[in-house]
């Protein structure tokens, strides 16, 4: 027997329907052998959209899936979880023009491992009380109290994980949280390193914290109990740093089906795109109504510098806060320590049971790789960082990671000094004059389960990121690091994604009235153009490119996108009008009778896989909504491409009032290859706004 989730799309408009009583009346059809309603229901949403967590056998998950008013069955698992200079980097700074009062009615549902209430990131010191829109509650648990910042908690729990109030053990929900919304901080840092204001991009708005996860991951089941209490609570913005190894079907995926049922509410979704770059197809946030994010670089980094004994000095990637005094240490390789009892090459990692802890006393280890655990005696560690190798992670010891070239220049000295020594010195911040640039990590497009939707969307702030944190929870990997903090820096597009969430809650409130599509279309479109030879994957990478908040509150144009957009996107996807009715709630959902292609969703972006090599000619349907001037002129421009021959129709837009309506067509005309990728965009500006749209062409 196992634990399925019962999707049935929305809930009915019938002021009768009582969803729990249905769910039981379900099972009741179903269950074998002599089960009860009582051990197999687990969970009912009902808030937000129709559905149930049950435990069933294989064959009562068949017959239920066959019932019906059913959308999916699947499986209930287990999902996990994926700052002071990242905001003066994007632009939001002291200086910037804000709307406080609207701001303080913004309210941010992050849906995460909870949140450490007394930080200061989160005092409500000169706040008011909530909005008025607020229908939450403070469930936090009897050792959490909430305040005018943190207006409500909910806490979820599951057999997967076992959580007894909201306060944040692992840190990471408290990162998120702070960075989207926390208080300007004065002087936070992580032991000195980074020190600055932290602060999010809204520190007026509200937090609404769901905790969902915790030190044994996010079961699937808490996911969806906390979107379905978070839209109905009156949230404004989710942002959820949580995904899984891969996509999966849109009415498979939890935070998809949630997300699309905040869309009725008015509550755009902000999603992380995953950390399993740069593989492509890895990008795990893919439905079309979500906010995909990934993972980026600022133009600070950290660095921890190791200095050899003949003077040279390299820039290691950890987050090193021990200062060893500026003492030199002799270095000793750990495939010359070993005690025997190991393969060379795992010495050569120098995985503590394998090294003879007398010879390593006092020195500092050069390492083929991080060994991951202690490092015995040694003083420190010098070593050969392979993956995420443009990332700081925080180490429990001394140390620094260098690049291929850089650790072959410290073996080069090791092997030609007689008495070889070095210094790790504490990390600092330096200059990085390329940034921003995709992070490694970061998982790549295309989109697996609908390629010509452009994942992920934008690209955000997601590497060497200050902000607040658990002060129960290590600062490293490691538990036996018994260093406590109330700020800490963490890399990932766990990270990225707040920043965007962040930035959707700053345009929102500016413009309280768009639409979930108004506001991802603001950012998509004023996204700064990133560099593609900087970052691998161009477009799969980053998207529509850099996120830029303060150009995003006037955009120019927008593309909205409809409920109907959306029935007839899963029409040609391969929805049945039955299902579409039961996810939409609306019994007069029909399918167009000429086929609808993916490409033509009303998107921001345009992407076409080609399936053939040879030439190839697309035709996108696109319209765009005037929220600039009333009067104004727009004339497109095509970025050039050699290789792509765009022609858009018509190439003026005129528009006599706001919020009107214009639509235009683009064709694209090349040649493909096997694994091509193609880009361009398109800009309509009108000599004020500058509307950027990438195309992406690739098979």
């Amino acid at each position: 027997m196992q634990e399925y989730i019962v999707y049935m799309g929305s809930l009915p408009d019938d002021p009768v329907y009582s969803p729990t009583a249905n769910h039981i009346s379900l099972l009741q059809g179903i269950l074998q052998g002599g089960s009860s309603v009582e051990n197999s229901l687990v969970k009912s949403y009902k808030r937000s959209f129709n559905g149930f967590a049950a435990k069933l056998t294989g064959t009562e998950r068949q017959r239920i899936a066959e019932m019906k008013g059913v959308v999916s069955v699947f499986p209930n698992s287990n999902l996990k979880l994926q700052t002071t200079r990242s905001w003066d980097f994007i632009g939001l700074n002291s200086k910037t023009k804000r709307n406080t009062t609207a701001e303080s009615d913004v309210i941010i549902g992050v849906l995460d491992s909870g949140i450490w209430p007394e930080s200061d990131s989160f005092s409500d010191e000169d706040f008011g009380p909530p909005p008025k829109k607020w229908k939450g509650v403070c469930s936090g648990g009897a050792n959490f109290t909430c305040n005018n910042k943190i207006i409500g908690a909910r806490i979820y729990q599951s057999a997967e994980v076992s959580i007894i109030d909201a306060r944040d053990t692992i840190g990471h929900g408290s990162h998120t949280a702070s960075t989207a919304a926390g208080n300007a901080v004065k002087d936070a840092s992580f032991f000195g390193i980074a020190k600055g204001t932290a602060k999010g991009a809204v520190p007026s708005a509200r937090i609404a914290v769901y905790k969902v996860c915790d030190v044994g991951g996010c079961s699937v089941e808490s996911i969806l109990a906390g979107l379905d209490d978070a839209i109905a609570d009156g949230v404004d913005i989710i942002t959820i740093s949580i995904g899984g190894d891969f996509s999966v079907p849109y009415d498979e995926d939890p935070i998809a089906i949630g997300a699309f049922h905040g869309l009725k509410k008015g509550v755009l979704t902000v999603n992380s795109a995953g950390n399993s770059g740069p593989v492509d197809r890895s990008v795990t946030s893919v439905a079309p109504w979500i906010m995909s994010v990934a993972a980026s670089s600022t133009d600070r980094r950290i660095v921890a510098k190791a200095v050899l004994g003949n003077g040279k000095t390299l820039l290691g990637n950890t987050v090193n806060a021990f200062t060893l005094n500026g003492t030199r240490f002799p270095l000793v390789y750990g495939a010359k320590a070993s005690n025997g009892l190991c393969l060379e090459s795992e010495v050569r990692t120098c995985s503590q049971s394998c090294l003879n802890q007398t010879a390593v006393k006092g020195k500092i280890l050069l390492c083929d790789q991080s060994p991951g655990g202690g490092v015995g005696n040694a003083t420190g560690i010098i070593y050969f960082k392979k993956v995420a190798v443009d990332t700081a992670f925080i180490e429990q010891y001394p140390s620094s990671g260098l690049s291929s070239e850089d650790y072959t220049a410290v073996q080069t000295y090791y092997d030609s000094s007689k008495n070889p020594q070095a210094k790790i010195l504490k990390s600092e911040g330096v200059i990085d004059s390329v940034a921003p640039r995709v992070a490694s990590f970061s998982s790549r497009g295309p989109n697996d389960i609908t390629p010509d939707i452009l994942k992920p969307d934008i690209a955000a702030p997601g590497i060497d990121i200050l902000a607040a944190y658990s002060p129960v929870a290590t600062p490293s990997s490691s538990l036996d690091d018994t260093r406590r903090v109330k700020y800490s820096i963490i890399s990932g597009t766990s990270m990225a994604c707040p920043h965007v969430a962040g930035s959707a809650a700053y345009v929102k409130s500016f413009h309280p009235n768009w639409s979930p599509s108004a506001i991802k279309s603001a950012l998509m479109t004023t996204a700064w153009v990133m560099n593609s030879t900087q970052s691998s994957d161009s477009e799969f990478g980053y998207g529509a490119g850099h996120v830029n908040p303060v150009k995003a509150i006037d955009p120019g144009l927008v593309y909205e996108i409809t409920q109907a957009d959306y029935t007839k996107f899963l029409c040609g996807i391969g929805y049945t009008e039955e299902r579409i009715k039961l996810i939409s709630g609306d019994s007069n959902n029909t399918c167009p009778k000429v086929s609808y292609e993916p490409k033509d969703l009303n998107y921001p972006s345009l992407a076409f896989q080609i399936e053939n090599n040879g030439t190839f000619k697309v035709e996108f349907h696109r319209r765009v909504k005037n929220v600039g001037l009333a009067t104004s002129t727009y004339k497109a421009k095509v970025a050039g491409n050699p290789k792509l021959d765009v022609k858009v129709v018509p190439g003026v837009l005129s528009f006599k009032s706001l919020n009107e309506v214009k639509t235009f067509n683009v064709t694209v005309r090349g040649s493909a290859v096997n694994k091509t990728l193609l880009s361009s965009s398109i800009i309509w500006s009108d000599g004020t706004h500058s509307v950027r749209s990438p195309i992406v062409i690739f098979n």
